[in-house]
């Protein structure tokens, strides 16, 4: 009888892990490692994207605003010098600031009622904010048209209320009536999102150390969805300074705003040299109100944050 050699194992040694006792060896980290080169492929889709998408249209009206119609900084000393170029500016930044102010006023009582209401209420309070997604701008803004102008649906309604007729389509407030409900929902998502988050024990621990409950609203609520207030209001005052449509179609040429001159600029006075120098100005705006809103939206929310470890109502 021939004796049997013992059985050499040539299993491979990542098949170990299926065997009793056996060890597996570690997988290539090749791909896993953080500046693996095929991680850094993941991004280049992405970045092409911004790069023709944003910063080459970006670069080439910077460009042009310090080239056009010759090398120099005459078209941002025609900006700042130009009594209607600055009445524009200041125009944008005012109306920028009425909607987010009036959209805040609004929104931050809506929001809080969607957080303290129940599933059936919530869902319909939340239908009503995304329902303005779901339709044209354009519809949208022409049905303000019909809403506002002078024998319009408002008018008709004051006329029979015995109020007297009052005039907005072609005026400013007209066109703050149209971007506050466009603006609506870009204020209303953040501070729900915020104040979902707060946990109303707080609150009533504000309330059991002996605070009023509306108190204890305003010294622990109120302070905790500040993180809401900042991400909304930056929201809808930047889209607020780029509005174009809204206010072309609601309000008057003899008061627009700076797209709308920044376009009479490009398209009708194919200058584009000073349209260079309104959006670099427009940029420079929102940059800027980016850096200060973040700076204070840091200092302001890490105090806030303290006033879940001590309540001094």
């Amino acid at each position: 009888m021939t004796a049997l050699s013992p059985r050499t194992d040539r299993t491979t040694p990542g098949r170990h892990a299926d065997r009793p006792g056996g060890r597996a060896e570690p997988p290539a980290a090749t791909d896993r490692a953080p500046g693996s080169p095929r991680r850094w492929l993941l991004i280049v889709p992405t970045a092409l994207l911004v790069l023709a998408g944003f910063v080459y249209p970006v670069a080439t009206i910077v460009v042009r605003s310090v080239t056009q119609p010759e090398p120099g900084l005459q078209n941002f000393s025609w900006l700042l010098h130009d009594t209607t170029s600055l009445e524009v500016l200041g125009r944008t930044l005012a109306v920028a600031a009425l909607a987010t102010l009036i959209t805040l006023v609004l929104g931050y009582p809506y929001a809080y009622l969607m957080t303290v209401s129940g599933p059936a209420l919530r869902g319909l309070l939340m239908l009503a904010v995304l329902m303005p997604f779901w339709t044209s701008l354009m519809v949208r803004v022409f049905a303000w048209v019909i809403i506002l102008q002078d024998n319009g649906v408002l008018n008709t309604v004051l006329g029979a209320l015995g109020l007297g007729e009052t005039h907005l389509l072609g005026t400013t407030t007209g066109v703050l009536i149209g971007m506050c409900q466009l603006l609506m929902p870009f204020m209303v998502l953040p501070l729900f999102n915020a104040m979902r988050s707060i946990d109303r024990r707080v609150v009533q621990a504000g309330m059991i150390c002996g605070a009023p409950p509306w108190t204890a609203f305003r010294r622990v609520f109120v302070p905790l969805s500040l993180p809401g207030v900042f991400a909304g209001s930056l929201m809808v005052f930047i889209l607020s300074l780029g509005f174009y449509i809204t206010p072309a179609v609601l309000g008057s040429p003899r008061q627009e705003l700076l797209p709308n001159a920044l376009y009479t600029q490009i398209s009708e006075l194919l200058n584009w040299g000073r349209g260079g120098a309104l959006a670099v100005a427009l940029l420079l705006t929102a940059g800027l109100l980016l850096a200060v809103t973040a700076w204070v939206s840091k200092r302001v929310t890490g105090k806030s944050a303290q006033v879940t470890g001590g309540l001094e109502l």
